[in-house]
């Protein structure tokens, strides 16, 4: 088992689901009116059915809320480049921190070569993105980190 393995909270994964099936919903909504405006313009073609537009508005903000949660328990603490997942050992790591990052407090990790990769969870914001664990989460990231680093705990 992975000591250090943390997943954003349901409310977390609620809000990120949703957000991004309201971007959905956004696209869906503009490409169906695009769609309607052309085949009313340029062809013969009926207007489609009434249920089309609430389908279009509600269905991916309640589909993208479902999958958030439901993907949640996936994510954990990963560094991903563009290049795939990285993974480095505790020796190498020289600092722990958590760091504001525009409306987030997140967890960067800074190594030995100067790089630095913030983590995809544990973080907190305001509103759905606030985690009331989050302090805990953090020292037990920092003792796990020093326990590696000074107590002589192997990689």
């Amino acid at each position: 088992m992975d000591a250090a393995r943390f997943s954003p909270t349901w409310q977390q994964a609620l809000a990120r689901g949703t957000y991004l099936g309201v971007l959905g919903s956004v696209v869906g909504v503009s490409a169906g009116l695009l769609a309607l405006v052309v085949a009313l313009t340029w062809t013969t073609a009926a207007a489609p059915p009434p249920w089309v537009w609430p389908v279009l508005a509600f269905g991916p903000p309640l589909v993208g809320a479902l999958a958030g949660v439901l993907v949640r328990p996936r994510l954990g603490v990963h560094s991903v480049t563009p290049f795939g997942v990285g993974v480095e050992p505790w020796s190498r790591v020289v600092d722990l921190r958590a760091e504001r990052r525009g409306a987030r407090t997140v967890v960067s990790v800074y190594f030995e070569s100067g790089a630095s990769v913030q983590l995809r969870a544990p973080y907190t914001g305001e509103l759905f993105a606030a985690d009331p664990q989050f302090e805990l989460k953090v020292f037990a990231l920092s003792h796990l980190w020093r326990s590696h680093r000074f107590g002589g705990v192997p990689l």
